[in-house]
Formats: C-alpha cells, structure tokens, sequence
C-alpha cells in the first residue's frame, strides 16, 4: 500500500547556514509529487533529510504517522522508502544484474552472520529475489544487459538499473533524484510512462526533484517550490509555472518584470 509522508516545520543548519527552513507539506498516498526550484533552493538537502543521510536541525517527518526524522536508511527501507540518486551509485565493474541485486539486502533474512554461513534459507531467499531482479529488467527493458558490466553501459542506462535496485526493495514511498538529468528526449519519454506505470501497477506514491518542467508538467499532481530553503509556494505544476514568485525566483525579478 502506498505511503503517506508528512514535513511539518522541517529546518536544517550547517554551522551559520540555514539550509532549510520550517518547510511544511504532505504527500498523499499514491500521489506523485514534485520538488522544484533553482539551483541552491535547498532540494538536494531535503531529500536527504527524508531519506536519513541528513538529520534535520529541528521539525517533524512521519511516514504513515510513524516519526523517522533522523533515522538511519536502513531504518527507513523497513518503512518502505527507497531513493535513487541524482549521479547513480553503481558498482561499474559489478553486472547490471549484479547491481540490481545490492537492493536486496533488506529483505534477506538473518544478518550478515547467517549469510556467510550460506544457509538454506538464506539460498532460497536469494534465489527469489534474483528471479525478481531478473523480472525487473526485463518490465523495464534491461533484461538484454543483465549479464554486462555497468561500466560497458550509458549514462540512461545507469539510471535504468538503479531504479530497478530500488524497485527491488519494494518501497511504498519512492524518492527520485533528478531521474532526468543528462537524459535525451526519447528518455525522457520513456522515463515518464515508467513513472506513470509504477503508480498505476505498483501502488507507489513517488515524490521527485527535478529541473526539467515539462517532466514536472507532465507527472505531478502537486508540487512544492522552495526558494533560499523555505516553501514559496505549493500547488499544481501549471499554477507554479504562473506564479510570479517563482518566476522571479527562477529568471530574477528585473528579468520577470521585462516579460510581464
């Protein structure tokens, strides 16, 4: 069943630096979701926060109602959140196969201790769960690669095999970084349908930082735009294209005034 996540008052500091400041919204489940704003705006940083490699200075965030600020990944993969990266973290000598596999670790059973053992269970468990990252590539059209070094491979394709490694963990609650960043047109294309596929078959609400508008356009049922780490505005993709805060916070205010 699709997650429900909730920000409320959400600030992160370094230091002086305000990052993130009382940023507050929710996601519905089975919504897709949009982060957007300009370079610096405090995007990267809170994703980070919701996926606990950043533990926020002050505020809340619940996934289901559950409290998880500051909880370790690990934690939160058993809350049913995964995340891709902006720049995907492969291990490029590993197969495709081999790296869709590392997203498996928090459904083994045992610990680390039982699977050096090698025992039965633990077999069985990976052979599942290679069936099923086999069944991955193949619904997303990688099943060709499975057996070829990720380094022999594009930069889409990168993206590609990391999303499958997060579809493996079976989240309800899935956080994309940039998935379209240095994608051509065609995949971008095809990136929407996936995205689109995914809320539809797999009951996955799905919360995305992106840059690319038309991707946002096309997707979102709701975005939130952040600005100098707090929220400007939060709405549909078309009332933020509008908005001439966001305008302003994009081109400038002597540039969105020229256009108006």
């Amino acid at each position: 069943m699709a997650a429900q996540l909730t920000l409320k008052d959400v600030s992160l500091q370094f230091g002086g630096i305000k990052v993130l400041q009382d940023v507050s919204f929710g996601v519905e489940p089975g919504q897709i979701f949009g982060l957007v704003g300009p370079n610096g705006a405090g995007k990267t940083s809170l994703f980070n926060c919701i996926s606990g490699h950043y533990k926020p200075t002050s505020g809340s965030i619940t996934i289901d109602g559950t409290e998880v600020s500051g909880s370790h990944p690990a934690t939160l993969a058993k809350h049913g959140l995964a995340r891709t990266f902006q720049h995907p973290a492969l291990q490029l000598e590993a197969t495709v196969l081999e790296n869709v596999l590392l997203g498996a670790h928090t459904r083994l059973p045992g610990g680390p201790g039982e699977w050096s053992l090698r025992l039965p269970r633990t077999g069985r468990s990976e052979r599942v769960l290679r069936s099923e990252a086999l069944a991955l590539l193949e619904r997303n059209g990688l099943g060709w690669a499975a057996d070829i070094p990720a380094d022999e491979l594009s930069h889409g394709l990168h993206k590609g095999i990391e999303l499958c490694r997060a579809l493996l963990m079976k989240p309800r609650l899935l956080l994309l970084d940039e998935p379209a960043a240095g994608l051509p047109h065609t995949e971008v294309e095809h990136l929407i349908q996936t995205v689109r596929r995914l809320r539809a078959e797999d009951d996955i609400t799905v919360v995305i930082v992106e840059h690319h508008m038309g991707l946002i356009a096309a997707l979102t049922d709701r975005v939130v735009v952040l600005d100098h780490g707090r929220k400007l505005m939060e709405g549909t993709a078309a009332q933020a294209q509008s908005d001439k805060r966001v305008i302003e916070a994009y081109i400038g205010k002597d540039a969105a005034d020229d256009a108006a």
